[in-house]
């Protein structure tokens, strides 16, 4: 479980000093999905420059040059690929017919099945994401037809994002969260996996007092943001897996969600035996982790199964006997 975010500049009107003030609040609220690994991307000189670091983004200091466009960033929670390895942390370089920054939200089931398939070049970058980077570059391009072919061909939890050398911002939309706003009087776009992040990063630097509109995105979509002030859309189709391959199956990735959930909760003030309650009472993890951002639904989900367990037990216990 990890995190996306980051920002577009269209109209070159917010001060410097805030968007690097918003990038420093985005990085930090996104710890809430991961603190191994993080790293921002953005354009400087034409050319994609990468920062990224095995460290929590509290302990790192994101600066960005004067008349920077966009940033694309992201925060890591490891499941594939030692984070101290920083190569194997986001965002990741790719060239096609340009140079490009990519960034993964999700865990990719196919990836070793791919690299075998598609005869991909071999790679010492160990994590399940860098696949999908390599059929980017597969396709010797990076347009909507690429980024289509790739997503129609990985299997897994994903969305992704991609900055350009051209500073042109794409948002694939699969079937992980995105919450992606637009201040059109600004001409800013922000976007973060949860709305939990994009909130706390908001009320950091005072732009939760002006006004915005959230922009909807669907599962199957692709969207571009370009300097030129246009945003255009394409469609895909996910894949649908039969199966799971590579280094895990359905039940080792539902394990492993849930390890992650009973491991982190206590940074929000969770009780570990409280969320292997709501799992084995039939809550998803994907419920669990929303509910997370959301004390007073999680409190209320608490109290009513233990309501339900107490009840369950009085009538095992004594039906019958009264």
């Amino acid at each position: 479980m990890c995190a996306l975010f980051g920002w577009f500049d269209n109209k070159g009107i917010v001060p410097h000093k805030t968007l690097k003030k918003l990038t420093q609040a985005l990085a930090n609220a996104a710890e809430e999905r991961g603190t191994d690994a993080a790293g921002i991307s953005y354009i400087k000189d034409g050319k994609v420059t990468i920062y990224k670091r095995p460290k929590p983004a509290h302990k790192l200091r994101f600066s960005i040059p004067d008349g920077t466009k966009a940033v694309m960033g992201h925060t890591r929670m490891t499941t594939q690929g030692n984070e101290k390895f920083n190569y194997n942390n986001h965002p990741f370089l790719g060239k096609a017919d340009k140079s490009f920054a990519f960034a993964h939200n999700g865990v990719l089931w196919n990836d070793s099945e791919l690299r075998k398939e598609k005869k991909l070049p071999p790679t010492h970058i160990e994590t399940d994401s860098y696949v999908a980077v390599q059929l980017i570059e597969s396709q010797g391009r990076l347009d909507f037809d690429s980024l289509k072919y790739m997503a129609e061909t990985v299997e897994g939890n994903f969305t992704f994002t991609v900055l350009d050398e051209d500073n042109a911002l794409y948002i694939v939309k699969g079937n992980n969260p995105m919450y992606l706003i637009h201040f059109e009087a600004l001409g800013l776009y922000i976007y973060a996996s949860t709305e939990s992040i994009m909130k706390q990063a908001l009320k950091k630097v005072f732009l939760d007092k002006c006004s915005y509109q959230r922009i909807d995105t669907v599962d199957g979509e692709i969207l571009r943001i370009d300097c030129n002030k246009v945003v255009t859309h394409a469609e895909f189709e996910m894949r649908q897996s039969s199966h799971l391959s590579g280094w895990y199956d359905n039940s080792e990735y539902d394990s492993m969600y849930e390890g992650l959930l009973l491991a982190y909760c206590g940074l929000y003030g969770v009780d570990p035996e409280d969320v292997a309650l709501l799992l084995d009472y039939g809550y998803s993890c994907d419920e669990i982790e929303e509910m997370l951002m959301d004390t007073d639904l999680l409190r209320e989900a608490i109290h009513s199964v233990r309501r339900e367990d107490g009840a369950c037990l009085y009538k095992e216990c004594y039906d019958g006997v009264f």
